[in-house]
């Protein structure tokens, strides 16, 4: 096995950053070649890719707040205001196939700004949309051509780091992720009050050129030569078909899938869940933001332990109290005289939980395919955001006045996820890190 290096200028607090993977900090991609300068540190490439990731997030939540003015202004009725979240999520699963795949072979950079390049072009044509139908339609073309910003970051994170240290910076990159959600709502109600909808579509664009621009000028190709795959449906095929199929990560793949499932049928039903349920519309943007900070707090705590003890030992135990805090969700959702105070701490809980488990494991699951690592994130991305979008869709839809069909979707997922990870782990659970076990210096072939 060749051990390769990634020196960064940057130091961390323990020197220079040192992985597996040959992560060259000299761009190999000469038509897009970033100029020289300082090489691209772990602390700075950890906040660029979690801004990166942010941008769908800030497409998503900032706009819930806006969601009765745009569904007045469009003439939507009903649940169907929900569609304009369900469907940039759907098509950003389905899209996720698509720029890993090529990023194997052309290199992260291109892929990644041309990814971000049609982020802002679409925002402004949802700015724009005269109609609900027609915005429908951007966001979906969005959500498909956009979705490299989402479908790379783990990518580019594997070309150089795996194991338990790939968990470690996964984590802190959620951290930063996730204060995009805890403050995206206040941000679109913030808009709100100086303009309508339409400028939170036209928000989205700038950040997309702040980003893009630190993008294009600071962050080197990572994809080395030799680890360029043809561009054949057989190549293709074969190495997404592998991160989808070694049973040590199927069920960590399938599992995160049905999890975030739940959360992503919260995300579409919190606005009506909080304003008509509880009556609490003027705090929506206060109670989503605490549930979704409570994410990026277990994410930062996840960060410091979790080299320590290891993915596996924590997010199995992060699931279980998943579980068990789904079972209390229930008891309360079918009471009669089901409160604010109540539910507000019990989803907090339960998306903290999910901080220790999605990050986790998306890096058991990457962490055996080094030399294929854009398919294996283009492929493992389509397979979560797809079949999240969809349970999620099917979750908010059922919304009934009350909290009972996202608190039992939250119970059946927890157990369902416990099945799947079952049965990568072969029945056994808590196991070693992937370093006590050497997985974390293991590459695929």
């Amino acid at each position: 096995m060749r051990k390769e290096q990634w020196f960064s200028g940057e130091p961390d607090g323990k020197g220079a950053l040192m992985a597996t993977g040959n992560a060259s900090l000299t761009p190999t991609d000469n038509s897009m070649s970033a100029p020289r300068r300082k090489p691209l540190g772990e602390r700075e490439l950890i906040w660029m890719m979690a801004l990166l990731m942010a941008l769908q997030a800030f497409g998503i939540d900032a706009i819930l707040p806006a969601l009765d003015d745009m569904a007045l202004s469009l003439g939507v009725m009903g649940n169907d205001r929900q569609f304009v979240i369900g469907v940039y999520l759907l098509t950003a699963g389905i899209g996720a196939l698509v720029p890993g795949a090529l990023a194997d072979r052309f290199g992260r950079r291109p892929i990644l700004l041309g990814s971000i390049a049609v982020y802002i072009t679409l925002s402004l044509a949802s700015a724009l949309a005269s109609s609900y139908e027609a915005l429908i339609a951007i966001r979906a073309a969005q959500g498909f051509f956009g979705a490299g910003i989402v479908a790379l970051p783990p990518a580019i994170i594997r070309d150089r780091v795996g194991g338990d240290k790939m968990a470690r910076m996964m984590s802190l990159i959620f951290v930063i992720f996730l204060m995009v959600p805890a403050i995206a709502p206040s941000i679109g109600e913030l808009i709100l009050l100086v303009a309508n909808w339409r400028a939170i579509f036209v928000a989205m664009a700038v950040q997309g050129v702040i980003i893009g621009t630190w993008v294009y000028f600071r962050l080197p190709e990572s994809l080395t030569e030799e680890n360029r795959q043809e561009i054949r449906p057989k190549v293709i095929g074969r190495n997404m078909s592998r991160a989808l199929s070694l049973p040590s990560v199927v069920g960590y793949v399938f599992g995160s899938s049905v999890v975030f499932g739940a959360l992503f049928g919260f995300i579409n039903s919190s606005q009506q869940l909080i304003s008509e349920t509880f009556d609490a519309e003027e705090n929506f943007p206060i109670i989503f933001g605490i549930c979704a900070g409570s994410m990026a707090f277990a994410s930062w705590s996840n960060s410091r332990i979790v080299e320590r003890f290891g993915a596996r030992r924590v997010s199995h135990t992060a699931l279980f109290a998943f579980i068990f805090v789904a079972c209390l969700q229930v008891f309360f959702a079918f009471q009669p005289d089901q409160n604010l105070y109540v539910f507000v701490p019990l989803m907090a809980i339960n998306m903290m939980l999910l901080g220790f488990i999605g990050s986790n494991f998306g890096s058991i699951a990457m962490n055996p395919f080094f030399a294929i690592a854009g398919a294996a994130s283009s492929a493992q991305g389509f397979v979560r955001m797809t079949t999240a979008a969809v349970l999620g869709g099917v979750i908010g839809y059922s919304f009934d006045g009350t909290a009972r069909p996202l608190a039992l979707s939250l119970l059946a997922s927890g157990i369902a996820c416990l099945l799947l990870v079952l049965f990568s782990e072969k029945g056994k659970l808590f196991g070693p890190s992937d370093t006590e076990t050497g997985l974390g210096a293991k590459q695929d072939a």
